[in-house]
């Protein structure tokens, strides 16, 4: 007979489209009451995408979901998903409980607003706001997305972008483009702060430090960049080692004085976090965490954990403190883990793949396991001595005595 078929978790969803970014909803949700007469007119908008809309009663355990299959003839279509998460069955929803299509445009890349006011997509040539679509009906709150009235001129016309990012107050809005271009804004004016055409070969990711002081930036290839973001002047470099690639960075506020930098780097050994000094933008340790390259990279909202992902589909936590494996789940997807975001009470984790497939994993507390082996061998002992002692107490080991 053949082996049977695990079945798949309930913490794993399928949405019938390669997923290329994913996110939780804010917690900061902001209750808009929409006026019946507008609401008619968005109706009439022929412009407008419609959704089917979600139950908002829980709405910080949402994950928002980005993909879909370019501009081919695949018939897969370019989407955002809205699918819910319930704590308590730890499951995903098995459908979207809102889908907006995008038509011909896929949305490689997306952010999503700190505060709550929506989310913005990197198509092909240029980035779209969406906000978020909430609707009473028969005293049910309904949520979903609708396209935006507001238009971000400033990113029209300017080619793929590979990185979005805000900073933790939502003031500001740092892009970074396959051409290199990296673009920050003041938001929501969308007022230019730092324009640098050539700040990378191809940019490839965007993280702002907790105070918001600090942008690093990384490339494809060669040193990492830090940009302060007062002055729009780049103030450090962040050398590479032994041919490695830099491929994510996120900062982690460790006290209330002391912020860290970690850039997760693949080398001919698999992956390693680097560990940098944000007051000398001086390397602090390379730790080598796996053999395989990363693909995806994030870190707890409280620097307990980060996370990584890979091109096997592997995802797992590390201590952020000892850099050990907590968690590791092998194959959790079948294609290349391409997001990973951590919910914002650190509880769980988001990741998606290229294979379609959504999984949310949560996130545990535990001793590393090199602290369990360890307190393995001190109980084998001290069992051990145990037994000695009676054996020589019986005579049976008399050259004890």
């Amino acid at each position: 007979m053949g082996k049977k078929k695990e079945t798949d978790p309930p913490a794993l969803q399928k949405y019938g489209v390669p997923l290329y970014s994913a996110a939780w909803l804010p917690l900061q949700f902001r209750h808009e009451d929409h006026d019946s007469s507008k609401q008619h007119e968005r109706e009439q908008d022929k412009d407008r995408e419609e959704i089917t809309h979600a139950s908002a009663s829980s709405y910080e355990y949402y994950v928002v979901l980005a993909g879909g299959g370019g501009e081919g003839r695949s018939g897969i279509p370019n989407a955002v998903l809205l699918s819910r998460f319930d704590f308590s069955s730890n499951s995903l929803s098995p459908q979207p409980v809102a889908k907006l299509n995008l038509g011909s445009d896929l949305p490689y890349r997306m952010v999503v607003h700190p505060g709550g006011d929506g989310l913005i997509c990197a198509l092909p040539n240029s980035c779209r706001f969406f906000e978020w679509d909430e609707v009473e009906d028969n005293e049910d709150h309904k949520l979903g997305l609708k396209s935006s009235e507001k238009v971000l001129t400033q990113l029209e016309d300017v080619g793929q972008q590979l990185a979005l990012v805000f900073n933790s107050d939502s003031s500001v809005l740092a892009v970074g483009g396959e051409d290199g271009n990296l673009r920050v804004f003041k938001w929501p004016s969308m007022e230019i702060i730092l324009n640098e055409a050539q700040a990378h070969a191809s940019l490839k990711d965007l993280c702002f430090s907790p105070d918001g002081k600090f942008l690093v930036s990384l490339g494809g290839r060669g040193p990492g960049r830090v940009w302060d973001v007062t002055s729009s002047m780049a103030v450090a470099s962040l050398s590479k080692e032994n041919d490695e690639i830099f491929a994510s960075c996120r900062f982690s506020q460790i006290s209330d004085q002391t912020q860290v930098l970690y850039v997760a780097a693949i080398t001919d050994k698999g992956s390693s976090i680097v560990t940098w000094n944000t007051s000398s933008w001086k390397r602090v340790s390379s730790k080598h965490v796996f053999r395989e390259p990363v693909s995806s990279f994030n870190i707890s909202p409280d620097g307990k954990f980060l996370a990584i992902g890979t091109a096997q589909g592997d995802v797992m936590l590390i201590n952020s403190t000892n850099m050990c494996i907590q968690t590791m789940i092998r194959k959790a997807h079948l294609g290349i883990v391409t997001a990973l975001t951590f919910s914002h009470d650190s509880r769980a984790l988001v990741s998606a793949s290229m294979d379609s497939s959504a999984r949310v994993t949560l996130v545990e507390d535990k001793k590393c396991a090199a602290g369990g082996s360890s307190l393995r061998i001190i109980i084998f002992i001290i069992i051990m001595a145990i037994v000695v002692y009676f054996l020589k107490n019986e005579g049976v080991l008399p050259f004890l005595g």
